[in-house]
């Protein structure tokens, strides 16, 4: 039985299931951590320690078709400039509760589109987020860069706050599947802004691309592929296009007719992978790609990759707090996010409080289960005696979870004296493997395609 053939099999291209970027996945959050809840953790960070700082903006100049993400339209800055006062209220508030001491490790911008903010704005909320805590000796401050909506004297802001990594949304080169997704974005606009970004003395570069867009062939995605590896980017996310049109209203506008098949998806990703490993960049998980010298490789190397809702990364602060509108902030106790809508969220902010409108205490097995996820989506490994030591589980309990999942995916894992390894031939089941270690009930949320 081929490869292909095993993997059809067991539904990896008929499933759907959580890109796992936390534990319990969001559509399981409900009202149990609110605003009072997300103060008394906020209470709870050890003076003196580095967190992270992830802020919301969800606005946008226009409104790309295959985007699933919390934005809303304008093509003024009133709107934008009301919402950065929101913004620095709430950190205000932010600030007013945290213990003494506090650093950032991680500072990220994103959204919509972060870059629509004009020069005076982001200086404003770089000032703003300045007043709560400082940066500490190693961190990073990346901002999410549309190419349409950056010029000179707002690159020059960003550098000037400190930015250090730059992340830049490519999705696709080609004009037809560029037309077809709403997603205008050729080549020399976004080499200039990559330009920009480096006459500036910002090193570190980030950039998306899509696959599984309507149109896409392997041809195709070979052209795409080779123009982004000409930009040199220090990594590279590889995600695959979530067609989910009940969810995200505006995908209607996508042809569907015009979509891959889930082999031709697994096809495309198989395209792009060997064309970033030919360029010797290491494999990050299930779909980053990364420079030998960048911070995701030496973290997958010593074993502390991580995985947020921002994807694989490096940080390894505990704390990671979202500001603005439908931001998620995770701690040592649970999750915790704000408003979805700017409107909710501007009330609760302009009366006082927190908006924190759901979220999610952790409980019973949640720590545990999360952590084997994550090892399989980081390393596609579990460590037993890691897990041992961390959680005090009985290596009985682990063996007895580590057959379940390969009775679930016969002839797929491999059961080792250190734990569970998922060999590289069955790596495309890696979402669906993770799945097994999951404990909440899926039926309720709709989630994207395992490929």
């Amino acid at each position: 039985m081929t490869q292909r053939s095993q993997l059809a099999r067991l539904g990896l291209f008929d499933a759907k299931v959580p890109r796992y970027t936390s534990y319990p996945t969001a559509p399981h959050f409900s009202n149990d951590a609110g605003a009072d809840t997300y103060s008394s953790w906020i209470s709870q960070i050890a003076p003196g320690s580095a967190i992270s700082l992830y802020i919301h903006v969800p606005f946008c100049r226009r409104l790309c078709w295959f985007c699933a993400c919390r934005t809303q339209g304008t093509q003024s800055d009133d709107p934008v400039r009301a919402y950065l006062k929101v913004l620095r209220a709430e950190l205000a508030m932010l600030g007013e509760q945290l213990p003494a001491g506090v650093s950032l490790s991680r500072l990220h911008w994103g959204g919509g589109t972060p870059t629509l903010l004009q020069p005076d704005m982001m200086r404003e909320l770089a000032a703003a987020v300045a007043e709560i805590a400082p940066f500490s000796d190693t961190s990073e401050f990346s901002v999410e860069i549309d190419p349409n909506e950056i010029d000179g004297a707002r690159m020059d802001a960003l550098a000037e706050a400190g930015m250090n990594r730059a992340s830049i949304g490519v999705q696709d080169f080609d004009p037809k599947i560029q037309e077809a997704i709403g997603r205008p974005q050729s080549f020399e606009i976004t080499r200039d802004a990559v330009d920009m970004i480096r006459a500036r003395g910002i090193k570190s570069l980030n950039a998306d691309i899509l696959f599984g867009l309507p149109h896409q062939t392997n041809a195709r995605m070979t052209e795409s592929v080779q123009k982004l590896l000409s930009l040199s980017p220090d990594r590279v996310a590889l995600y695959g296009y979530a067609h989910v049109p009940w969810m995200a209203k505006r995908q209607q506008m996508i042809p569907s007719d015009a979509l891959p098949t889930p082999e031709s998806r697994l096809e495309l990703f198989e395209t792009a992978r060997k064309l970033f490993l030919w360029d010797k960049y290491a494999e990050i998980g299930i779909d980053h790609f990364a420079t030998q010298e960048d911070g995701l490789t030496r973290s997958q190397q010593d074993g502390t990759l991580k995985r947020n809702f921002q994807g694989y990364t490096d940080d390894q602060a505990d704390v990671l707090i979202g500001v603005g509108a439908s931001s998620i902030s995770r701690f040592p106790q649970g999750y915790a996010q704000n408003a979805p809508a700017t409107s909710a969220h501007t009330k609760a902010i302009r009366e006082g409080r927190f908006s924190t409108s759901r979220g999610h205490v952790f409980r019973g097995e949640d720590t545990l289960r999360s952590r084997l996820i994550e090892a399989l989506m980081c390393d596609f490994r579990i460590n037993s005696a890691e897990i041992t030591a961390r959680f005090g589980t009985p290596d009985a309990q682990l063996q007895q979870m580590y057959r379940d999942a390969a009775a679930a995916f016969p002839d797929m894992l491999q059961i080792t004296q250190d734990g569970l390894f998922i060999p590289e031939g069955s790596r495309p089941l890696t979402r669906m493997i993770a799945r097994a270690f999951d404990a909440y009930d899926m039926s309720k949320a709709g989630h994207s395609a395992a490929i």
